[in-house]
């Protein structure tokens, strides 16, 4: 068997062609799922415990794909228990419990699981308290802003139609009339993170309803310039996204 280490100076001149042969382009929508498949099928046939994998550069040049799509595929194997990043020393092959190759796709769901309650548990530390914000910065275009997003979304929901786009919509409404630019950045990133997990929920039955009835709530509050109304209406409406969520896992 051949270690990763042999060839780290000049992976992507010196790869032996019975490794190379094990990689195919990528040409999926979700990039980094069958980054992550590619990687995990070489470690699980040919790869042992210490050897290292190439670098994300290496990577990402040999299947034709983004470094960010290497990173979250590596992200996703650490998660599953079949690598670790070492100070160093790079990504290295971890010794395979039995668990780990006989329920891998298990010991990933609860562990996204844990990521996801981690991510809505951080919506909860940033949204309410721009909500709060929202009520005492919004001026009188913000508020008619947000309520045409809630209008459309209505709209779209009564003709069954996904309601994502509007749903994102209002949360950015209301982080843009806080009044801090540098939060939209943060909050565009945790919703693109729980893109999949809300797109899922939102087909739950119930869920747009309550979806809606939890912004009108939000918005309410933030016509009556009330800080702390808005501040527990954004609450209230996260914990009721987060239990329908992680009900889904």
């Amino acid at each position: 068997m051949i270690g990763w280490s042999t060839y780290q100076t000049s992976w992507s001149l010196e790869l032996p062609p019975v490794i190379k042969s094990d990689f195919e382009v990528i040409r999926r929508n979700k990039v980094y799922e069958e980054v992550a498949q590619q990687i995990e099928r070489l470690i699980l046939k040919k790869l042992r415990p210490g050897d290292k994998l190439p670098s994300e550069r290496e990577l990402a040049e040999l299947l034709k794909v983004s470094r960010s799509s290497i990173r979250d595929a590596i992200r996703g194997l650490e998660l599953m228990g079949l690598v670790e990043p070492r100070q160093g020393a790079g990504t290295i092959v971890r010794e395979i419990s039995s668990d780990s190759v006989m329920n891998p796709f298990s010991n990933a769901l609860k562990r996204r699981r844990e990521s996801v309650s981690e991510l809505l548990d951080f919506r909860k530390m940033l949204e309410p308290p721009l909500a709060a914000r929202a009520a005492t910065h919004a001026s009188a275009d913000e508020i008619s802003e947000m309520e045409e997003i809630l209008q459309r979304q209505e709209g779209k929901q009564a003709q069954g139609e996904s309601t994502v786009a509007e749903d994102s919509e209002f949360h950015y409404s209301v982080a843009l009339a806080s009044g801090n630019s540098v939060v939209l950045k943060v909050l565009d990133i945790l919703m693109e993170l729980l893109r999949d997990t809300r797109e899922r929920s939102l087909q739950v039955e119930g869920r747009p309803q309550k979806s809606i009835a939890g912004h009108r709530r939000i918005l309410a509050a933030i016509k009556r310039h009330d800080a702390e109304a808005a501040k527990s209406a954004m609450r209230r409406h996260i914990e009721d996204v987060e239990e329908i969520v992680l009900d889904g896992f």
